[in-house]
């Protein structure tokens, strides 16, 4: 049984936690950001549980929107599992904290709350396809990159937890593609998407936001958007255009897309609070740099 709990950062559906219940007691994968650690305890209580309760968690990758709550799991007992390329993140997140501190500032502390260690032997690096068992259920790691480089989906038969990997989508609206900084990857991601199209999932949980079983069509439009923005963002690469300046014009040629496919007023914010503009903006002007440089 999987129950999506809605963190309500910032707005309704814009992040979830989903608590999966097994033989052996509830497991959460993704815990969101610090900052909304209560609405979680308060998500959890609904269904009869404390956070002492959960003795695993599953990341999708260290962003704080996924996994910055994750060592309040760990002072209670819990085993973390994460991909080796965020592990030592999360074992010191100092220089992950401070770095994102720099970009927020005063910020920093009401959108994401508290980040502190996870002890080495409750931190669990997970290797692809490797296999964690907890009662009754199997929990595979799927290596995705693109979103990250350091993403890992979650199969469970065949539904699958994709992170970020399936990108955002609110009620079932539009399908967009979540591009931050630094180390984003339009190649690597259309791999991952047929990665997991290969294994045929039933149903797809995504951190932003809940269930999806129209699968084929939920990846062909990603695809498509994801393309889509790259081949916008390219001019403006091209023109040196500054992030300051390239925002507002993404950011209402993103709006536009969302109300041309018929998505709702009140949604919008949603869209923005799961996928902000500006760190689309960043990542793909980024992407761009890197491709030009790989390109020699």
């Amino acid at each position: 049984m999987v129950h999506t709990l809605d963190l309500h950062f910032k707005v309704e559906s814009a992040i979830a936690s989903f608590l999966v219940e097994t033989s052996e007691g509830p497991v959460l994968v993704e815990t969101g950001p610090h900052s909304t650690f209560e609405m979680l305890k308060k998500g959890l209580a609904t269904h009869g549980y404390t956070p002492a309760d959960i003795q695993h968690v599953f990341l999708t990758h260290i962003h704080f929107d996924h996994a910055g709550g994750a060592w309040a799991f760990a002072e209670t007992g819990a085993k973390v599992y994460v991909h080796p390329f965020g592990y030592k993140h999360m074992l010191d997140p100092t220089k992950l904290y401070n770095s994102a501190k720099r970009i927020y500032g005063e910020e920093m502390e009401s959108l994401w709350g508290e980040m502190h260690a996870i002890p080495a032997d409750q931190l669990i690096s997970v290797e692809d396809e490797s296999e964690v068992q907890v009662g009754d259920h199997t929990f595979k790691a799927l290596h995705t990159p693109g979103h990250a480089s350091h993403h890992i989906a979650w199969q469970i038969g065949e539904e699958i937890f994709t992170g970020d990997v399936a990108g955002c989508r609110v009620n079932l609206g539009p399908v967009v593609p979540p591009c931050p900084p630094p180390d984003i990857d339009i190649e690597a991601w259309e791999r991952s998407i047929q990665r997991i199209l290969s294994l045929d999932p039933q149903k797809l949980y995504l951190t932003h936001y809940g269930e999806v079983t129209d699968v084929q069509a939920h990846f062909e439009e990603l695809s498509e958007r994801l393309q889509g923005w790259k081949a916008w963002m390219k001019p403006y690469f091209e023109a040196g255009t500054s992030p300051a300046e390239v925002t507002p014009k993404f950011q209402a040629f993103a709006a536009k897309e969302l109300r041309d496919a018929g998505v709702p007023e009140r949604e919008i914010p949603m869209y923005e609070a799961a996928n902000p503009a500006w760190m689309s903006v960043a990542g793909l002007l980024r992407y761009w740099k890197k491709y030009m440089e790989k390109q020699g």
